[in-house]
Order: structure tokens, then sequence, then C-alpha cells
């Protein structure tokens, strides 16, 4: 994986981490220890759906960028319906506070949703891709006027 792209990951991966943290504690606060587990077991849901489909939409972008929007579209879309799908799946479950899941579940994606869309502002990506002949000739001859 390039170094930017872990960079990325870092970028929002972190955020996301800390936010589960204070969410575990409110929770705790709030709703005990189930509360804790539930938000623990959201946190780790988000990072590992968010974080896979970081890895994947990185990965279309490099090999197919043509598809690179639609992907993205299509990626998002399936994230949201899978976060979806595991708040109804667990929402009567007793081994953790529903509540607090559903919570820090949607807390957690918001903040990594902002974490990645400040990543993208702040990394230095080059949209055009310099041809090497062109550019080892400008370098020889200098700028042209």
């Amino acid at each position: 994986m390039p170094s930017n792209d872990v960079r990325t990951l870092l970028q929002t991966a972190v955020p996301t981490a800390v936010a589960g943290v204070v969410a575990a504690a409110v929770s705790a606060g709030v709703a005990g220890g189930k509360g804790a587990v539930g938000a623990g077991v959201a946190t780790l849901v988000v990072v590992l759906f968010m974080g896979i489909g970081l890895v994947v939409l990185q990965r279309t972008a490099k090999s197919l960028p043509h598809l690179f929007q639609a992907m993205g579209l299509m990626l998002y879309t399936a994230q949201l319906l899978l976060l979806f799908i595991f708040v109804a799946a667990f929402k009567d479950t007793s081994l953790f506070n529903p509540k607090a899941f559903a919570i820090t579940l949607v807390a957690t994606t918001l903040v990594w949703i902002g974490a990645q869309a400040r990543a993208h502002m702040k990394a230095k990506i080059l949209y055009v891709e310099p041809e090497p002949a062109k550019a080892a000739k400008a370098e020889k001859t200098g700028p042209s006027a």
C-alpha cells in the first residue's frame, strides 16, 4: 500500500477510534458496562467496514480509474446499507446496549466521513501525471516561452 494511502487511512482511523473511546466512556457512564461494550463493538464495525471500503476504493482508483466515481457511490451505499443491517440485527440483543451501539455507530461513521474528507482535501495528489519524455525534455531545454 503506497504511503499516501496509508496516511489517508491513519488520518481517518485515528479520529474514529478516538471518537469511539469517548463514546465508550460516555456510554459506560450512561448505560454501564453493556453500553461501553456496545460502543466498542460499533467502533470496531465502523473502522473495519470503512477501512476495507477505503482500501477497495483506492485500489479501484489505481487499476480502473474510469470506474472510480461509480465504485465510490456504490461502495458508500453498500456500507450504509450494511451498517443499517447491523443496527437492525442487533436491536434486540442482550450482549450490549443497542442504543449505545446505534448512536456510536452513527457518530463514528460521521467522524470517519469527516476525517476522510479532511484527509483528501489536505493530500497533495497530482490529478495529471506528467509524461516522462516531456518532463525530461523540459528539464534539458528549460521553460519554453
